[in-house]
C-alpha cells in the first residue's frame, strides 16, 4: 500500500504541473484596468437591474484545514484516490488564488470581498456551508467526507462581513439532532439550507426525510439541493435524480433545483424504479412545468454555463427565463464560486459558436475572467441571448427570496 501511495503522490504531482500550463491556470490578476471595468458588456450589465436586489445565491466556502478544523477538503491521503482528489485540491485553491497551506479562512474571504468592489452596495453573496456524509443510521463519517464547512463556521464568515455576505446552513436529514439544528441555524440567520445528496449520501425521496421537509417548510427555509450528475465531489449519482425532489415538493419546501440538473441523465422515476434512462435537465423541466410546483420549484443558474453544460439546455433556460418567460420568476442567479476561476471549465468562444453570445463579446469576458471571475459569471449572464432574448433582471433580483421567512407558495 505505502508503494502505491506514493506512486499515487508522484501521478499528483505531475497531473498538477500539467495543469499549471498557461492558459489552464486562473493568472489572479489584479482589478480590472479601466478599460475593461468600463467596457459596454459590464456597463449593459447592470441596464435594468436593481443592484440592491442583485445576490448571488450559491458560493462556496473552502477550507484547507484538517480534519479537526470547522472547514475543511480531504485529499484522500494513502489511498488510491489520492492524485484526483490532491490534484482537485489544488484547482479549487488556484481557483480563488489561494497557495496550499495557508488554511484558506481569512484569505478566502478577504479574496470574495476583493472580487465584490466591482459591484454596487447591496450586491450581496450566500455562502454555503456543507454538512459531512452521514451513514444510514445517521451516525456521521469524516472517511467518507470529502468536503466540510461547519454551520457556525459559515454563520460566522458571513458575520464578519454582514454587507456583503448571507450564509445558507447544511444539515443532513439522518443526523439525529436534524430538525433541533435546522430550528438552532434558522435562529442564527441562515437564509436557506443546502445538499449535495450523491456526496453527503442522502435520499431526497426517502420517507424518512418527511419530518425534516415538514420542519422546512414551518421555518419558511428554501432547499437549495444539487440535481444532475456530481463530478466536483465523489458520491451515488442516482441519488440526484431531479425527480427524488418531488417530496419535499410535496411538503410544502421551496427547493432549488441547483444547475437546473443540467449534467448527466437518471432513471424516469415516474416510469417505475427501472424506467427509461433520461436526460436529467428534461427531468427537472418536467418538474418545473406542473402547475402544483408553481411557488414552490425553482432552478439555480450556477455552473449552466460551464462546457459541459451548455448547448440545448442553456438555451431552454435563457428562452424561458427571459421577460415574458415562463420560468422568469422561477429563476435563481448563483456563480458557483471559486469554480468560475477554474478556466478549462468556462468557453465563451464555445458559447458563441452556439449562437447564445456575440462572438465579439468573447475576448473581452475572457480577459474579466483573469481579473475578476465573480463579475465575469455576472456578465456572461446577462450578456447571454438565445432567439434575440436574454435573461430577466428578476432572474438576479433574488433578495426578497431569501430574506424573508415565507410560507409555502413563494414570492
Amino acid at each position: 500500500m505505502a508503494g502505491l501511495a506514493g506512486i499515487a503522490g508522484v501521478a499528483g504531482v505531475l497531473a498538477w504541473r500539467v495543469l499549471r500550463s498557461p492558459g489552464l491556470i486562473n493568472p489572479c490578476l489584479g482589478p480590472l484596468p479601466d478599460a475593461l471595468a468600463g467596457h459596454p458588456l459590464v456597463r449593459e450589465a447592470w441596464d435594468g437591474v436593481d443592484p440592491a436586489l442583485i445576490w448571488d445565491s450559491h458560493v462556496h466556502l473552502f477550507g484547507d484545514g484538517g480534519p479537526d478544523s470547522e472547514a475543511w477538503f480531504s485529499d484522500r491521503a494513502g489511498t488510491w484516490r489520492w492524485p484526483v482528489a490532491e490534484t482537485q485540491r489544488r484547482v479549487f485553491l488556484n481557483a480563488a488564488c489561494l497557495e496550499p497551506g495557508t488554511g484558506a479562512g481569512a484569505e478566502y474571504l478577504a479574496r470574495l470581498e476583493s472580487l465584490a468592489t466591482p459591484f454596487p452596495a447591496g450586491f450581496r453573496m450566500l455562502l454555503l456551508a456543507f454538512d459531512a456524509y452521514h451513514d444510514a443510521e445517521g451516525v456521521r463519517q469524516d472517511g467518507a467526507t470529502q468536503l466540510y464547512v461547519a454551520n457556525d463556521y459559515c454563520a460566522r464568515a458571513a458575520a464578519a462581513n454582514p454587507s456583503r455576505f448571507e450564509w445558507a446552513a447544511s444539515v443532513h436529514p439522518y443526523r439525529p439532532d436534524a430538525v433541533a439544528e435546522l430550528e438552532r441555524v434558522h435562529r442564527l440567520g441562515a437564509r436557506a439550507v443546502k445538499w449535495i445528496p450523491a456526496a453527503q449520501g442522502i435520499d431526497p425521496g426517502a420517507p424518512r426525510c418527511d419530518f425534516y421537509y415538514e420542519a422546512l417548510a414551518r421555518l419558511g427555509l428554501p432547499l437549495i439541493s444539487h440535481a444532475g450528475e456530481e463530478r466536483a465531489l465523489t458520491g451515488e449519482q442516482s441519488l440526484g435524480n431531479p425527480l427524488r425532489l418531488r417530496r419535499a415538493l410535496e411538503h410544502g419546501v421551496r427547493v432549488v433545483v441547483a444547475h437546473c440538473a443540467t449534467m448527466g441523465r437518471g432513471r424516469d422515476l415516474d416510469a417505475g424504479p427501472h424506467g427509461p434512462w433520461t436526460d436529467n435537465f428534461l427531468l427537472f423541466a418536467r418538474l418545473m412545468d406542473l402547475p402544483a410546483h408553481a411557488g414552490r420549484l425553482y432552478g439555480d443558474l450556477s455552473a449552466v454555463t460551464q462546457r459541459a453544460r451548455a448547448g440545448e439546455a442553456l438555451r431552454r433556460i435563457i428562452e424561458r427565463g427571459s421577460a415574458g418567460g415562463d420560468w422568469e420568476g422561477r429563476l435563481v442567479n448563483g456563480s458557483d464560486y471559486p469554480l468560475p476561476g477554474i478556466l478549462p471549465l468556462f468557453s465563451p468562444d464555445q458559447l458563441a459558436a452556439e449562437g447564445l453570445l456575440e462572438p465579439s463579446a468573447a475576448g473581452p469576458l475572457a480577459a474579466i475572467r483573469d481579473h475578476n471571475p465573480l463579475l465575469f459569471d455576472f456578465v456572461l449572464k446577462r450578456t447571454l441571448r438565445a432567439g434575440g432574448r436574454g435573461l430577466s433582471p428578476r432572474v438576479f433580483e433574488k433578495r426578497g427570496f431569501f430574506m424573508q421567512d415565507q410560507p409555502a407558495g413563494g414570492v
